[in-house]
Order: C-alpha cells, then sequence, then structure tokens
C-alpha cells in the first residue's frame, strides 16, 4: 500500500520509518505519523525534519 501514498504537499514518493512509525516526505522535510496502522496524511499532524 505504501506505493499508492505520496506526499500531500509535494506528491513526491515516501519512505516508511518502521522505527518511529512514520511515512517520511524528504522532498517537503516532513514525517507523517501512522497511529493504529493508519497514517495521518495531514501536514499540521507532522513533524518537520531538520
Amino acid at each position: 500500500m505504501l506505493e499508492a501514498l505520496v506526499c500531500p504537499v509535494t506528491h513526491a514518493p515516501l519512505a516508511y520509518d518502521p522505527d518511529r512509525q512514520e511515512l517520511v516526505s524528504k522532498a517537503a522535510h516532513l514525517a507523517f505519523p501512522i497511529r493504529g496502522g493508519i497514517p495521518i496524511m495531514l501536514e499540521s499532524e507532522a513533524r518537520k525534519l531538520d
């Protein structure tokens, strides 16, 4: 299913980080959380990456 998801900001592919349970958009420098097995694809919920 990861192949079907893209960054809602840039529409770039996402990378899965199993340790943090996040989907990472390198293009947008954001990490979207996965809660209860559901990706939260809201920019307001994303963690900013350095």
